[in-house]
């Protein structure tokens, strides 16, 4: 993975007694989670190896065992970074003050921005559904949990009509996800702002007749 688009840092995401100490250990747990990323979403959950992934980070194997204990534990620690990563890149995005749809706007092309330069994401939550359905399941429960508590603070600040908004965030959250994928994964012939704008006029303004 290239160095200007790698994943954030989370000293969190060792396996559990092995967390970094260390600036020059956090560098390490940065780069092998970032070769995991590549290493899974190029190969799979299945055909990826923990040999593939110190390779590709430049490590030696006893690195890998210093902070995790298996490939399934790495994995598991790969799909909480991410979606960690994916959760910051749409935090980043929005401007200060932002509230109601626009912010659902921003967060969304912050989103798409971050979907096209890790699209590796896709493959690895998709693998996580059958490779480790705890993770595969927070993940989603945390992003609808995340667009859930902006949609009862916009309704809280007017700029959002009240209702239902477990629902409705798990509808965004679906809707997101798909223009990810065919914006962000498939092609990136759209600018994410001008993707993010037909998004908010959805959110807006509904599919009903108008007048």
């Amino acid at each position: 993975m290239p160095k200007d688009s790698a994943l954030p840092s989370r000293n969190g995401a060792a396996s559990p007694g092995k967390e970094p100490r260390t600036a020059r250990g956090r560098e390490t747990l940065r780069r092998l989670l970032d070769a995991a990323a590549a290493e899974f979403g190029e190969r799979g959950f299945h055909e990826a190896s923990i040999s593939g992934i110190t390779r590709r980070a430049g490590t030696a194997l006893g690195s890998f065992y210093t902070y995790f204990d298996s490939k399934d534990s790495i994995f598991s620690a790969l799909v909480t970074h991410m979606s960690q990563s994916v959760a910051a890149a749409a935090a980043a995005a929005v401007a200060p003050g932002s509230t109601g749809v626009r912010r659902e706007r921003e967060a969304l092309a912050g989103f798409l921005a971050f979907a096209r330069q890790h699209k590796e994401l896709y493959r690895i939550i998709d693998e996580a559904e059958f490779a480790d359905p705890d993770a595969y399941r927070a993940h989603y429960m945390g992003t609808a949990k995340r667009i859930a508590a902006r949609f009862d603070e916009s309704v809280a600040a007017g700029t959002m009509s009240p209702g239902d908004n477990e629902v409705r965030a798990w509808a965004a959250m679906g809707m997101n996800v798909f223009l990810g994928l065919r914006f962000g994964v498939w092609g990136e012939e759209r600018e994410p702002d001008d993707v993010a704008a037909e998004a908010e006029r959805l959110l807006r303004d509904g599919l009903g007749p108008r007048g």
